[in-house]
């Protein structure tokens, strides 16, 4: 019997295809990576099915490629030796919100606009990227490590207990999950670790390398009863990168980012043909900075962090404008605001295809003094190889309370344009290289530049492969990557 058929018993007729039409919309994604093409497709209901699914290719020596969001960038699930590519989509669902342990637990199908419209009728809140776009999967963009904007240490770990299916077909859970009677059990999961090794690290990096995880459990916080919102016009890096050591390390403020005009005017612009008045008239770059008081003594808190930001800005920082508005810009700061607590909207198109159609991210972790180098570098190469440097976007992400922070690069483009595309795809290539050389950390490495960071690498590398062997003997889960 074919392959289809094998799994119609599994899914039903409905949920399995292997005509052409489906199998193109899994074959390529919005990266720059060539596309490839699966020999099947299934949509599970639930575990059961899903575990079904895997031991039947693990049995037979099938690739399994696994997907939860409906739009991918990076490449990490083109099917690059056929298989069977299993979506989770139908998989939606939100298990439990936990109010007394400020959890919510949720299927691999869920995205960030069903979430966040969720969490918020119930007063809570997801701690969330920039501006996620609103069909991605929240445990994909989770178990992939994407940066929050609010840069807290309480909130640099949100994953808790998972369910993973392995690739015999096994049913896991993680962490006080694995108690008997769960999730009706005291525990109720809220803890990560195990009573050994805590699987919930093991699987961070990709969906579907070792194993597939069907739905997790997330730290969430509620929303701030009062918030106020600073900006700053940012023209030396190097001097809000001092201004953020001063403060960030004293645990004052939530979200805070550091956007060039390029990334806030596509951000901010209402259409298309705002976009370069709004660069134009921007400062190089805005710090954005949110203090926030949420359920205990809320005045007293931000009464005491806008004191201390007054005082660090009169007597150590009086060249840097922090206000509660950007000076040429009224009403900015209120629209801003709500946006970083929210995923981008669903009706509108997504702020990195508006601007050319395509958009290529270089992202890698840095110590923020060596910030004004890597974009000197950035710029350089990107000049090199005919990009204008104005219309590179530039972000700047702190982690926990600025120990470290995310740097961003992203060079839009028309997809249409084959010569453009290949520059864009040569300076993504060279970028990478010299970052890394300078110290540039890339944590989450995709397409092209995965292979480089890994043959850096080599022991890690070969132990990763040692320990995929163990859990995926056959490599069936995704095969052609090591994580990403």
């Amino acid at each position: 019997m074919s392959i289809k058929g094998e799994l119609e018993k599994i899914v039903g007729k409905d949920n399995v295809s292997d005509a052409i039409a489906d199998l193109n919309l899994y074959s390529q994604d919005l990266s720059l990576l060539p596309p490839g093409m699966a020999n099947a497709v299934v949509w599970p209901a639930n575990t059961e099915e899903v575990a079904q699914v895997v031991a039947y290719c693990n049995e037979n020596t099938i690739p399994v490629v696994p997907v939860s969001s409906r739009v991918h960038t990076q490449g990490s699930t083109i099917p690059k030796q056929g298989g069977v590519v299993i979506d989770l989509k139908r998989m939606n669902n939100i298990l439990e919100i936990d109010l007394s342990n400020r959890l919510v637990r949720f299927q691999a199908g869920v995205t960030w606009a069903q979430l966040t419209a969720a969490l918020k009728e119930k007063g809570m809140r997801a701690i969330m990227p920039l501006l996620p776009r609103p069909n991605r999967s929240v445990l994909t963009d989770t178990l992939e490590r994407e940066v929050t904007t609010n840069m807290v240490y309480d909130y640099g770990e949100p994953t808790q207990s998972l369910e993973i299916v392995w690739a015999n077909g096994t049913i896991f859970r993680s962490g006080s999950a694995s108690v008997n009677g769960f999730p009706e059990s005291i525990s109720r999961g809220a803890n990560p670790s195990g009573p050994g090794l805590d699987f919930y690290r093991f699987m961070q990096g990709a969906q579907g390398t070792m194993g597939i995880v069907t739905w997790m459990s997330m730290k969430i916080e509620s929303i701030p009863k009062i918030d106020k919102i600073f900006l700053a016009p940012v023209k030396d890096i190097d001097y809000a990168q001092e201004f953020l050591y001063r403060i960030l390390p004293r645990r004052i403020g939530q979200e805070c980012v550091l956007l060039n005009n390029v990334d806030l005017a596509g951000i901010m612009a209402n259409k298309a043909e705002e976009f370069d008045e709004l660069c134009a008239k921007l400062p190089p770059w805005t710090l954005a900075l949110t203090i926030s008081g949420v359920q205990r003594r809320p005045e007293e808190k931000i009464a005491y962090e806008e004191k201390f930001l007054k005082e660090v800005l009169h007597n150590e920082f009086n060249a840097l404008p922090l206000s509660d508005k950007l000076p040429g810009f009224p009403g900015l700061g209120r629209k801003l605001l709500p946006m970083l607590r929210a995923p981008w909207p669903e009706d509108v198109k997504y702020w990195k295809n508006s601007l050319r159609g395509g958009c290529q991210d270089i992202f890698f972790i840095a110590r923020p003094n060596k910030v004004s180098e890597y974009i000197e570098i950035m710029d350089m190469i990107a000049a090199k190889n005919g990009y204008p440097i104005s219309d590179i976007g530039k972000y700047i992400q702190p982690i926990e309370h600025n120990r470290a922070c995310q740097i961003e690069f992203s060079l839009f483009y028309s997809p249409d344009d084959e010569q453009e595309k290949a520059m864009v795809a040569k300076i993504n290539r060279e970028a990478a290289v010299a970052l890394m050389n300078a110290g540039g950390f890339f944590s989450r490495p995709y397409g092209e530049i995965a292979p480089i960071v890994y043959d850096r690498a080599a022991n890690y590398t070969m132990a990763l492969r040692r320990v995929k062997n163990v859990f995926d003997p056959n490599n069936i889960m995704n095969p052609g990557n090591v994580c990403f």
